[in-house]
């Protein structure tokens, strides 16, 4: 029978991607701690999810109205470890739970992400995972020296390349490449690691690449892209894509043309696992979650809403009134997340929008509350989204921190397992186990030469 994929919404932040989060009474507060996140990760095995996956951004929200201070004062996101560091300590603490982190292709190098997300496959025996981000706004690229963030399709052309490279290193040992004989002196066959040599239109990168092959072969590659361009790149490379699906039926639309593109790039659609967001708020009973329910909706505020609609669109929504339309012009020049804009102007049914509209339109700083209830009611949503064709699985996104995730494992985890959806134990010791994918063989992901496809045909 087949059984969804749970993913748990992680940030190594002072919060979860719900900025009001860290003033809900049950949130730890101690997030600079180890043990913070250790804890989730147990949370996390103990409900058999296939991973916990770090979002991640490279500076704090600081667009609205150009400063920092309200960030920082309100708490929005603004405290920001480095998540694969942050990996480490709950790799040490499980043995089973994959570990996703997102790192970027515009501001970093492919060789180091490429050693980084390797070197973590090792020391976790297989449970790595790079979610392959291209970075949208100003701060971040302030940050890491450049004058403004590059234009969107132009990011993801630099993003293929990007891992182009970084597949090209981990290609780069055979697998029976060491040999660690200490009678003959032998450490390995030297034939049998390559260079990679790349020289592209944005990178080059020469090699030997310094780390052996993984157990997984190669980490797995995780991205969320949900404009068209960003579509397309999930489609070429994606082995688990993250989505955030509004509604049941554009969830099954929005699957079944995603799977088409898949097909249409020449891979196996069984072998892209797609999980869309969700925010459960469970409880023991439907009236206990509820009262719950009443209470997370209390905790955002308007600038948690305005700071996070400014990051994410790369636009300062302070230049604006409340009830002023965005002109044709500020819409055509949005370079962050272009799939929100598009969403808003769908829901809000205006060509031309106002701040207000973005505001409720995109429900940023809110979570949705149409997953709320005892194990049964939440087994139920869960299931019909996956039994209907609108995806394989869900990414779970907390309202507070641990406790969401263990009240969703307490409460609607054995719900699920009783009616056979989801795992009672790992399959196996890797992430690519969790996900049912082989392991990763070398230049598996390279398309067929053109010759044998044309002959093919």
């Amino acid at each position: 029978m087949r059984q969804m994929h749970l993913v748990g919404f992680l940030q190594a932040q002072n919060c979860t991607n719900l900025a009001s989060s860290w003033r809900h009474p049950e949130s730890r507060t101690d997030f600079l701690s180890a043990d913070y996140y250790q804890e989730i990760g147990r949370v996390l095995e103990a409900g058999k999810f296939d991973l916990g996956f770090f979002d991640d951004r490279l500076s704090m929200p600081d667009r609205y109205g150009g400063d920092h201070v309200h960030t920082v004062e309100h708490g929005i996101r603004c405290v920001k470890l480095d998540p694969v560091v942050v990996l480490t300590m709950m790799a040490a603490a499980t043995s089973r739970l994959g570990l996703g982190s997102t790192a970027s292709t515009t501001y970093y190098e492919p060789f180091h992400v490429a050693r980084a997300f390797q070197t973590l496959d090792h020391m976790s025996g297989g449970r790595a995972a790079w979610n392959v981000v291209t970075s949208l706004n100003d701060g971040e690229a302030a940050n890491m020296g450049h004058a403004e963030a590059m234009e969107h399709d132009r990011r993801y052309d630099r993003a293929d390349e990007f891992v182009e490279v970084v597949l090209g290193h981990w290609d780069a040992w055979e697998d029976d490449a060491l040999v660690v004989d200490k009678r003959s002196g032998r450490f390995g066959d030297g034939s049998k690691v390559h260079r990679l040599d790349y020289k592209g239109r944005f990178l080059s990168s020469r090699g030997p690449f310094t780390v052996p092959r993984s157990p997984q072969g190669h980490p797995v590659l995780i991205q969320a892209g949900a404009s068209g361009r960003g579509k397309r790149f999930s489609a070429r490379w994606a082995e688990l894509v993250f989505v955030a699906h509004h509604d049941l039926e554009g969830g099954r639309r929005d699957y079944a043309e995603f799977k088409r593109m898949v097909a249409e790039a020449g891979r196996d659609p069984d072998a892209v696992k797609v999980a869309t967001l969700c925010n459960p708020i469970p409880a023991a009973t439907k009236a206990e979650a509820e009262d719950r329910a009443a209470l997370i909706e209390r905790l955002p505020l308007e600038i948690d809403a305005l700071s996070l609609l400014s990051e994410a669109l790369n636009f300062d929504f302070a230049a604006k009134g409340m009830d002023e339309p965005f002109t044709d012009e500020e819409l055509a020049g949005i370079q962050g997340l272009q799939a929100m804009r598009d969403r808003v102007v769908q829901v809000s049914g205006k060509r031309n929008p106002t701040v207000r509209d973005f505001i409720t339109a995109s429900g940023r700083g809110r979570p949705r509350m149409d997953m709320v209830g005892g194990p049964k009611e939440v087994a139920d949503k869960l299931e019909e989204w996956f039994s209907t064709g609108a995806c394989d699985g869900f990414v779970i996104s907390a309202t507070s921190v641990p406790g969401t995730y263990a009240e969703f494992v307490r409460h609607v985890v054995p719900e699920l397992q009783r009616r056979g959806l989801h795992r009672k134990e790992y399959s196996g010791p890797t992430l690519r186990d969790h996900l049912g994918l082989p392991r990763a063989e070398r230049g598996a992901w390279k398309p067929p030469p053109r010759a044998a496809t044309a002959a093919a045909e």
